[in-house]
């Protein structure tokens, strides 16, 4: 699909939750229709800009720590997104110049912003696929992945916010085993999953705003999210609310309103080595 033909697929008539995302981090890459649900959200969950900006900030760290201290030189990132600086395979590429970084999405959107994604160092590789994480198969067998990853040696797989996107119906756990069974041992999972665990009465109004939308959300629990990681060798701290997953020093003042709290970001984060 190219460029052009992913912007005639992009339905501007009702709320996405890439844009919807995008516009919580303060992009510009959304439409009005995706602003109002988001700020529908925001009425309801106040802390959904914190959640969001901490989530970036697991993503960037759980990178440099597979990077620096686990010898990762490849990533899998599913469920990418609308590119924000810095992407992943900028944050790779800082610590390891030669990290290959492949993004799969199945949003139009994020493919037609896709060449943000591919500016890669000269070391390094980057690749984007057109594909659903609900379809591993495809996935896994995309030409773009066998062109970049070798899976002979260890690979990250990055499923950041992405899961809470994925019902029970579908079989997230079932689809992470398949994403895990081709991995090598050294490999690693990252995980970040938005949780009633703080506020459930909030949740349940969020996610009737995205069904709405027509993206059901199923949140989950601590130790729902802990599954994902059965057979995983958990990194210090395990499972953790996303701002207090190896956080880095404090370098700025946050207002009270930016100020994360556990009920403010509301996300499960974990990274774990397959054996």
């Amino acid at each position: 699909m190219t460029n052009a033909h992913a912007a005639r697929d992009i339905d501007t008539s009702k709320p996405h939750s890439a844009r919807m995302y995008d516009y919580y981090l303060g992009g510009k890459d959304h439409f009005e229709v995706d602003k109002q649900a988001a700020e529908a959200v925001s009425n309801v969950f106040t802390g959904v800009f914190v959640a969001a900006r901490e989530n970036r900030g697991f993503m960037h760290r759980a990178t440099r720590v597979l990077a620096r201290e686990h010898g990762i030189r490849q990533w899998l990132d599913i469920g990418t997104g609308i590119p924000t600086e810095p992407n992943l395979h900028q944050v790779a590429q800082s610590v390891v110049p030669e990290a290959r970084v492949v993004y799969a999405d199945n949003d139009p959107l994020v493919l037609k912003y896709a060449e943000r994604l591919m500016r890669s160092t000269r070391q390094g590789r980057t690749a984007y696929v057109q594909a659903d994480v609900n379809d591993p198969e495809t996935l896994l067998n995309s030409p773009e992945v066998a062109e970049i990853l070798d899976f002979d040696k260890p690979i990250a797989l990055s499923l950041n916010a992405l899961l809470h996107f994925v019902t029970d119906e579908q079989d997230p756990y079932g689809i992470v085993d398949r994403l895990l069974s081709v991995l090598p041992s050294g490999s690693a999972l990252a995980i970040s999953h938005v949780t009633p665990d703080f506020a459930p009465g909030i949740w349940e109004k969020v996610t009737a705003i995205y069904d709405e939308a027509g993206t059901p959300v199923k949140v989950r629990t601590k130790d729902e999210v802990a599954r994902f990681f059965t057979g995983l060798d958990l990194l210090d701290p395990g499972i953790a609310v996303g701002w207090r997953w190896r956080p880095d020093p404090v370098t700025e003042e946050w207002s009270e309103d930016e100020a994360p709290t556990d009920a403010k970001v509301s996300l499960w984060t974990g990274v774990g080595i397959k054996p």
